[in-house]
């Protein structure tokens, strides 16, 4: 039923780029939707990633760790041999544009739900919301709430540069915590303020993070050509 949670960080001269930030969503994320990581230990999966980062030679890359929830439930009670089952993978950073291209999704964030916050293994909405603009040759999209207020993109975070000054949605717009969004906040000087897709689009320059691709400007929203640095 897709109780799993997951992370992708990235590799960054043969070490996993901001690893305490991670395990803490996992641990955070795990205890939200139930996903018991009592049999497993930070230290266990940061050596399992230390032995994929060395056997396939990595230096700069991304890896994702995977939890799968195995234990029994009261809809199927079966026997289980264990709780939760680990996968971690490897890959070469996302093949992005230089300068993106964005649209705005139809399809809306709930920021009530109980999933908003939680990088579960149920993300196929993300998945056919980014299908669904990739079928209109977009890069990526602007996603709304159901206050219409600016929530993320589909697969990361925005942010926005007017006057000078830079910007990001808050979490309360059910934006996600994401990893290189708060390593941005702590050492940059940014303001989280809630806006409309009228406001955006009236900004200086907008920007995407990701631990995928670390940070993308967007070129252009519908159209409409914006500053890129």
């Amino acid at each position: 039923y897709g109780r799993g949670i997951f992370t992708t960080l990235a590799v960054y001269r043969g070490k996993p780029f901001l690893w305490e930030k991670h395990w803490r969503r996992i641990a955070e994320n795990a205890q939200k939707v139930s996903v018991n990581l009592s049999e497993i230990s930070e230290n266990s999966v940061k050596d399992s990633v230390f032995e994929l980062i060395s056997a396939n030679k990595i230096e700069t890359a991304r890896v994702r760790i995977t939890f799968y929830d195995e234990s029994a439930s009261k809809i199927w009670n079966f026997q289980t041999k264990r709780n939760t089952s680990v996968l971690i993978t490897s890959d070469d950073l996302k093949k992005t544009e230089k300068n993106l291209h964005l649209t705005v999704s139809p399809f809306r964030v709930n920021s009530q739900s109980p999933l908003v916050n939680v990088k579960s293994c149920n993300y196929l909405e993300n998945i056919l919301a980014l299908e669904q603009i990739k079928s209109r040759n977009f890069d990526e999209a602007v996603r709304l709430n159901e206050r219409n207020e600016i929530v993320s993109a589909i697969m990361a975070n925005l942010f926005w540069i007017k006057d000078e000054k830079i910007y990001t949605s808050p979490l309360e717009t059910g934006c996600l915590a994401g990893t290189m969004r708060e390593f941005l906040l702590e050492n940059e000087t940014i303001e989280e303020k809630i806006i409309n897709i009228e406001e955006l689009l009236n900004a200086d320059e907008i920007f995407l993070t990701s631990s995928g691709f670390f940070i993308k400007s967007v070129e252009k929203i519908d159209g409409k050509s914006l500053k890129t640095t």
